[in-house]
């Protein structure tokens, strides 16, 4: 009696093309992820420079209370706010004296003053903030860092020597008060206070950042170069 043919001369068949449907549908699902795989990444890197332009617009409202105009690779993210005039970074204490010394026929009369003042050193934000946010790197432009403004806090009197005849007058003590605030500015833009300004403020952003692209200031000013 004839024997039916063997079950595994059936089976192959259809293992093979179950393998091949397999191989098929992996081939498939492959190609279009690599298909979809640069709009994903785009989307991807977009994604994150957006992020870090929320987070560099944070930074600047927590350091200079505005918004600055952000670009993200050239398309325009975010635009700047009404922006206070200037933004102060950093402070120094300031001491000047000056001294008025008189003769007149053989009569001295002797005014010295000092001053305690202090410096404040910034941006002036009117010439302009932007920040262009780019996979490689983030670049913030500003102007040079300057002294923005000089406060007094004491005026002490080291000499008030008056002559027989030749008496201190009022206007006397005024034009050296006025001589004072004009020393401290003279002073504090002799020191290094606005290039600590800038370094300053490049730490700051770099510390609320911290992102892994180079974060590099451009500072724009018509008595500097870059």
């Amino acid at each position: 009696m004839l024997k039916s043919g063997s079950p595994h001369r059936v089976a192959w068949p259809i293992a093979l093309t179950l393998v091949a449907l397999i191989i098929a549908a992996t081939t498939v699902v492959v190609f279009l992820r690599l298909e979809s795989w640069p709009a994903r990444t785009a989307r991807q890197s977009t994604a994150e420079l957006e992020r870090l332009g929320k987070n560099l617009r944070a930074a600047f409202v927590d350091i200079a209370h505005l918004q600055p105009r952000i670009t993200i690779n050239d398309r325009v993210y975010m635009e700047q706010t009404t922006p206070v005039s200037e933004l102060v970074v950093l402070s120094r204490r300031i001491e000047v004296e000056h001294e008025l010394f008189h003769t007149w026929a053989g009569s001295s009369k002797r005014v010295k003053l000092h001053g305690t003042f202090v410096a404040k050193a910034g941006f002036d934000l009117r010439k302009g903030l932007s920040v262009d946010i780019r996979p490689n790197e983030i670049m913030v432009q500003l102007p040079h860092a300057q002294i923005l403004g000089v406060e007094q806090q004491q005026v002490d009197v080291l000499a008030f020597e008056n002559g027989l005849w030749n008496r201190i007058s009022g206007q006397d003590v005024q034009t050296e008060l006025s001589v004072l605030p004009e020393l401290a500015w003279k002073k504090a833009a002799e020191t290094d206070l606005a290039a600590e300004a800038e370094k300053n403020l490049q730490q700051q952003l770099e510390q609320r950042i911290q992102t892994a692209q180079p974060l590099r200031l451009v500072f724009k000013d018509e008595n500097k170069n870059e």
